[in-house]
């Protein structure tokens, strides 16, 4: 984060590519368009840019407080889904003689385009606009020149018939897209895919995200894409079983379909006596947060399956790859990282998660509330990531 000297600096030039000064505290749209635009750095400078609020066009403080609720209603930008992927972004308040300065200071994304509610915000010259398509080709190529995630890489081999269109038009774009840029939207398909990380122009061929998420037969490519459910009449893998099953394919219509099974097969209501009311064994949002964080998170580079395993006292959910990147056993699970941020996004769109980094300690509140016992996290592992939910 800059010093109260470089501010200093910084608040007698002139608005730039880098720069926005508002004296707005309540114009939300404002805020998440000057974020996200930072976060696409469109410009390609490779620098932060910086949102100051409580300053006037010619750089003098207009005066303003900022308490600490105002503080964390803009960090909630990096976690509640309005941007995606989520930006990374700092929030400090400076103070000085003539008033108080919010600073927002936002790292250009490694995976754009970057969209606030639908839209691809970028900065033409000194403001705010909405992404034209030959722009949007910008960030996409962009995108290629990083150091990319496995689920942005292109799938090499396959190409547009490996996927389910009707599923990425009909259910996935709506969830993607605002309803407006939807209406207007007259580019070829493979355009849309790209914009969305699905498609990659210059290999011309899906990627490994959209072969996942759309994909006729995903295993095909990655052959360990698929969760693998068993329950088991006791308490061990040596025990019989009574029941297996295999979710495989597009990962937009299978997460759909575990919820349900969730709901219809593992979520059980018991009433004690005919005056209590039901209790139910696990709560349905503990279980979906950590089977979807599995399917997440995980590393389709093995071909071992996610493990969701149901015993007499337990559920384990098992899936390949340790703690990714800037999360690590001493800080999990306050500290997250996306290995699959493409994957992330997706199941955000959908709804199938409601925000970014805060879903394992979602799913402990829950099953704490709903009297289980709380859950076991295996961490330790450098290939592999577990976690033990206890049955109430």
């Amino acid at each position: 984060m800059i010093t109260q000297e470089q501010l200093t600096k910084m608040l007698s030039t002139i608005e730039t590519e880098s720069v926005e000064k508002t004296i707005s505290k309540t114009d939300t749209n404002k805020l998440g368009d000057a974020i996200c635009a930072f976060s696409n750095d469109l410009p390609a400078k490779g620098r932060p840019g910086y949102l100051l609020i409580g300053v006037n066009d010619n750089g003098s403080l207009n005066g303003s407080t900022f308490d600490e609720d105002f503080l964390q209603k803009l960090l909630s930008f990096r976690t509640d889904g309005r941007i995606v992927p989520p930006p990374a972004m700092v929030v400090e308040k400076i103070v000085f003689p003539e008033g108080e300065v919010a600073v927002v200071e936002v790292q250009p994304s490694r995976v754009p385009p970057v969209r606030f509610k639908g839209k691809v915000c970028v900065r033409v010259g000194l403001r705010a606009d909405i992404a034209n398509e030959a722009e949007e080709r910008i960030l996409s190529e962009k995108r290629s020149t990083f150091a990319r995630s496995f689920d942005t890489q292109p799938c090499y081999g396959s190409n547009l018939n490996d996927l389910s269109l009707d599923i990425f038009k009909i259910i996935y774009l709506p969830t993607a897209i605002d309803e407006e840029t939807l209406i207007a939207n007259g580019r070829e398909i493979k355009s849309q895919l790209s914009s969305l990380k699905f498609y990659d122009l210059s290999a011309d061929c899906p990627t490994n995200a959209g072969i996942l998420m759309f994909g006729k037969n995903p295993r095909f490519y990655m052959a360990g894409a698929y969760v693998q459910f068993v329950r088991f009449v006791g308490e061990d893998e040596i025990s019989n079983f009574e029941y297996e099953h295999r979710f495989e394919g597009d990962l937009t219509t299978q997460m759909s379909v575990m919820e349900e099974f969730i709901k219809s097969q593992i979520i059980k209501k018991v009433q004690y006596n005919l005056s209590e009311e039901y209790q139910y064994s696990y709560p349905l949002s503990a279980i979906k947060e950590l089977l979807f964080n599995a399917i997440i998170h995980r590393d389709y580079q093995s071909n071992a399956p996610i493990k969701f395993y149901e015993f007499s006292d337990r559920i384990e959910i098992t899936n390949s790859g340790g703690l990714f990147g800037d999360a690590r056993p001493e800080n999990f699970p306050n500290k997250n990282d996306y290995r699959n941020p493409t994957l992330a996004e997706a199941a955000k769109n959908l709804g199938f998660i409601n925000s970014f980094n805060v879903g394992v300690k979602r799913a402990i509140a829950a099953l704490l509330k709903n009297g289980n016992p709380e859950p076991t996290f295996i961490i330790d592992q450098p290939t592999s990531f577990g976690v033990i939910i206890y049955k109430k």
